[in-house]
């Protein structure tokens, strides 16, 4: 359960610096989703540089990583979308 709590802290947080940057304005619950996609999306490209721990499906992106996974997303959205 505390792992869910972390991921929408994390989520919000990384969702909020990115669209800040971006300077787009975005509700609540979507910057929320918008952290938490990018977070993943950090996972992917730090999954490119180093192998995660055995068992784990993804890599612990961390704050930097789910910034610019949020950050291409953004990119993304506001260039095809």
């Amino acid at each position: 359960m505390l792992h869910i709590i972390w991921y929408v802290i994390i989520g919000f947080l990384s969702g909020l610096i990115a669209k800040w940057i971006v300077h787009v304005h975005l509700g609540l619950l979507a910057t929320i989703l918008l952290g938490i996609v990018g977070s993943i999306i950090g996972g992917l490209i730090a999954r490119i540089f180093s192998k995660p721990a055995d068992g784990a499906p993804f890599h612990p992106a961390g704050l930097i990583l789910s910034i610019i996974g949020s950050i291409i997303i953004l990119f993304i959205l506001q260039r095809f979308g």
